[in-house]
């Protein structure tokens, strides 16, 4: 993986550039000279197996300890995810709408994530679903405070008739 968020396996290394094929099946030449000055990450070496981070919100008010042993339960029942290290919670902020968290969690190769990520994210929806826990999604409140100007008449952008 490129520096600029780029992933691919090398298929010909050149003198002067290098050919990377995407996970979409696209050939990316890259200059010597760029990979010279870039950062890359090796995913597949020297261990294949590779961590996971899935981020998870729930709503304040939820009981955190049945929420987190639920979203464990579901990492430890996938087929993708290894059995060790094991998989675990960590509670990583108060948010906005959300308490934040993120499960942490191993698959075999890199190549896996993408799919165990997919996995994953779909027990957990059904998981939560099934307890009657709310997934939050961003919110704003709007209060509207008496005596303010008539949004159709004269508010910011709208001139009142007769204005001149």
């Amino acid at each position: 993986m490129l520096d600029s968020g780029e992933k691919g396996t090398v298929v010909k290394v050149g003198v002067r550039s290098t050919t990377l094929q995407t996970r979409d099946e696209v050939l990316v030449t890259v200059p010597n000279a760029v990979l010279n000055a870039a950062k890359i990450v090796n995913e597949s070496a020297p261990g294949r197996r590779k961590r996971i981070r899935v981020p998870v919100g729930v709503a304040y008010g939820t009981d955190i300890d049945a929420f987190e042993a639920a979203v464990v339960a579901v990492a430890e029942a996938e087929s993708l995810v290894l059995d060790s290290p094991k998989p675990r919670m960590r509670f990583r902020s108060f948010g906005a709408s959300a308490l934040e968290y993120e499960l942490l969690c191993w698959v075999r190769s890199p190549v896996r994530g993408s799919k165990a990520t997919h996995e994953l994210n779909r027990g957990i929806y059904h998981r939560l679903t099934e307890m009657g826990v709310e997934i939050p999604f961003r919110q704003v409140d709007v209060t509207l405070v008496d005596g303010g100007p008539d949004p159709g008449v004269g508010g910011v952008g709208h001139p009142s008739v007769g204005d001149d």
